[in-house]
């Protein structure tokens, strides 16, 4: 699957089951293997721990995309996820 980041953002992003998880706000790019590596549903924080928070609660792996049309479509979302 190839697309363009820019695409990408603000998509609404839904589990396989419908579930509704949120937008796409931010990206974590691995620059050696040129890929996407995950999707952050908020942007990611400036200080460390936060930032860290944020990968664990509020980002989906990519390799859990199952679909990127109209909508990103994952088999399974954030471990922990609050609105």
């Amino acid at each position: 699957m190839s697309t363009k980041l820019s695409r990408l953002y603000g998509m609404d992003i839904f589990t396989d089951s419908g579930k509704f998880i949120g937008n796409a706000q931010d990206f974590i790019v691995d620059l050696e293997g040129g890929e996407v590596s995950r999707i952050l549903i908020e942007a990611l924080p400036v200080g460390k721990d936060d930032a860290k928070k944020a990968l664990r609660e509020k980002s989906i792996l990519y390799k859990n995309v199952k679909s990127v049309e109209d909508v990103i479509v994952v088999s399974k979302g954030p471990a922990v996820h609050s609105q």
